[in-house]
């Protein structure tokens, strides 16, 4: 009975903790804490239903909900009306990434027990993230999607700019102008989208067949589509972010507190990947086939440049910057393949890396607060010294090398084989990447974890750490070892995108 209800139930239920922590006087600052922290258990619990509950044998939009919105009439000559209306609905692309972002969340109020200043505005705008973030995934509307990514922009901005280290401002306000001048292009082209098809629901889109809406139609020009989805790539690379629009992602990495970064890395960036399979390659599919090759070269271009840097960093929070922008490279290779592999395997990179840089993010957390620095040369023999954190990051080095059994392994697998089996240069091209990969990461990893111990008695990892290591460690040898719990939600996404292209 509350199904058609349930989508907005998930998105809008962080407003309940919203409104008792404006309601707690912000002198207690343990109790803003915990009601921040049990605020994100309420959507995890209601994304877990969501899963259990998803029909995986139909190819439908499931939890649907549309009612008219807003109606602005446009054209009074013509008639035409501008109707948005407010219609939410998930499939199994978006259920994965509802649950990622709910896990990841959690985990990230959870390591949130450092933040130190003005704690009750911190948590404010922790979970209006939580609500815009929730939102991208469901949005069934143009418009819809568009406000929701708004919403993100802004309590990033305000995480970046009061919490994050000496360069905090810098960093945030580069965010902003990056992001926005991709919100903008992102936003002309759903206006053009609306003028010359006269809808903006992303079902209704779609379905109609674009190259034959008639001549006096722009999308019947195969250059006007063309451009279209071009806009719309640009868009989306600016937050994936692929290279050379990644430079603001760097800056973001190394000065937001742990937790946002957290949450940039293992969730915002994935918006960007969600907006090029969703309205890119799901709107313009023949358009988006005949751009894969320039698309496969960026994505080698992300994958090397973003390897052959990292290689040389010496401060672990940009090595896992830098490794970022390599690993958003396979996700671009992955889609570039056109196949089912290599469809499934970019979706695998982006929760897997999701998880991964989620978990070392919040390791460097624990580390700087040990130590005050994140400087490889300075750190060694936390093996002895903090021999838990130590091992929990050789762990997550390990997974994002993609060693066999873990979630990395999976992704890298399947986006290779799905290029191999269309683009066999390219990915051989590629595999120079992974090897980079190994290369830098255990040199960072084995530096700090083995040798001599460069500081004595820093204690491991508290109780309140002890949470989210374990929880993202478990779901990365979860996808590692039984890759079926992401699959099988995404087997409709997949085989309605090969269709769309003409296969079967």
């Amino acid at each position: 009975m509350i199904e058609p209800y349930f989508l907005s139930i998930l998105i809008f239920s962080p407003l309940v903790g919203m409104l008792i922590v404006a309601i707690t006087p912000k002198t207690l600052t343990s109790t803003v804490k915990w009601v921040g922290f049990l605020a994100t258990l309420l959507p995890l619990a209601l994304a877990a239903i969501a899963y259990a509950r998803f029909d995986r044998s139909v190819d439908f939009l499931q939890y649907v909900t549309s009612v008219p919105w807003i109606q602005i009439a446009v054209d009074p000559l013509t008639g035409q009306r501008l109707e948005i209306d407010y219609a939410l609905g998930i499939d199994g692309l978006s259920l994965t990434l509802i649950l990622l972002t709910t896990v990841i969340s959690t985990l990230a109020a959870a390591a949130s027990v450092n933040i130190d200043k003005a704690v009750k505005g911190y948590f404010l705008l922790f979970l209006l993230l939580e609500v815009g973030m929730l939102g991208v995934f469901c949005a069934q509307n143009l418009i819809l999607f568009f406000a929701f990514f708004e919403m993100t922009l802004v309590p990033t901005y305000f995480l970046i700019a009061k919490w994050g280290l000496a360069k905090r401002e810098n960093a945030a306000f580069t965010f902003l102008l990056y992001n926005g001048a991709g919100s903008a292009v992102m936003l002309i082209a759903f206006i053009i989208l609306f003028s010359t098809t006269g809808t903006l629901n992303i079902a209704e889109l779609q379905a109609l067949d674009l190259a034959s809406l008639g001549s006096g139609n722009p999308l019947a020009q195969p250059g006007f589509r063309m451009a279209l989805v071009a806009a719309i790539i640009a868009a989306f690379a600016v937050k994936l972010p692929i290279f050379p629009l990644h430079s603001w992602m760097l800056r973001v990495h190394a000065e937001a507190p742990v937790p946002t970064v957290m949450i940039h890395s293992g969730i915002l960036l994935k918006i960007g990947a969600y907006g090029l399979i969703r309205f890119a390659l799901g709107l313009f599919p023949h358009e988006f086939a005949e751009l894969s090759v320039a698309l496969a070269v960026f994505g080698l271009i992300n994958l090397l440049y973003g390897a052959l840097i990292a290689f040389k960093q010496t401060d672990f929070r940009m090595v896992l910057a830098y490794s970022s922008v390599s690993h958003m490279g396979i996700v671009l290779l992955g889609l570039a393949a056109l196949n089912a592999a290599g469809v499934q395997g970019a979706v695998f990179q982006v929760i897997s890396h999701g998880l991964i840089s989620a978990l070392l993010f919040f390791l460097v957390g624990a580390i700087y607060a040990r130590t005050g620095t994140t400087e490889i040369r300075y750190i060694s023999g936390l093996s002895s010294s903090a021999p838990r954190i130590g091992g929990f990051l050789l762990a997550g080095g390990l997974a994002s090398l993609g060693l066999p059994g873990m979630s990395g392994f999976i992704s890298e697998f399947t986006a290779f084989l799905g290029l191999f089996e269309q683009k066999p240069l390219l990915a051989a091209i590629g595999t120079i990447g992974i090897i980079l990969t190994a290369v830098y990461m255990l040199r960072a990893v084995m530096n700090m974890t083995f040798g001599k111990a460069s500081f004595k008695n820093i204690g491991d990892l508290r109780p309140v750490e002890w949470g989210p290591s374990v929880v993202l460690l478990a779901f990365i040898l979860w996808i590692g070892v039984n890759p079926a719990v992401i699959s099988e939600p995404l087997h409709a996404v997949v085989d309605s995108v090969l269709v769309a292209l003409g296969g079967s």
